[in-house]
């Protein structure tokens, strides 16, 4: 049975930038090849950079927070959704990801999505 999971792509602070750009345009093209074998695969539903901008933004009681995202810190950088039979397929999709070649700070999160809820049966939109 096929599963979705989600692969959260993470650096720390702006790691790329140690890149050359020979050595950047090299790991584009290596994401693109990646993303392209795992699409003749079947294996993607979609994946995209994140700009390394933004809000984190919280609630305490009627208090809302909005902090600024600090790109020097650890930051998510991109995603991968996926469909891979089980937890390990998924982490071996992740493992071969360009990410851990060119990053040495990078790690991916692996995670199943939840597709229905078991007591309602209400099925989450894509």
């Amino acid at each position: 049975m096929k599963q979705e999971f989600m692969l959260y792509i993470h650096n720390a602070g702006d790691a790329k930038k140690a890149l050359s750009a020979d050595q950047h345009l090299a790991f584009i093209k290596k994401c693109e090849t990646y993303i392209g074998l795992l699409r003749a695969d079947g294996k993607l539903i979609g994946a995209q950079p994140i700009v390394r901008e933004g809000y984190i933004i919280s609630k305490n009681e009627n208090t809302w927070t909005q902090v600024a995202i600090d790109p020097s810190k650890e930051v998510q950088v991109g995603y991968y959704h996926i469909i891979a039979t089980d937890m390990d397929e998924a982490i071996a999709i992740a493992k071969n990801n360009p990410e851990f070649e060119y990053v040495p700070s990078a790690t991916i999160e692996v995670r199943p999505i939840k597709v229905k809820e078991e007591q309602t049966n209400f099925v989450y939109p894509k």
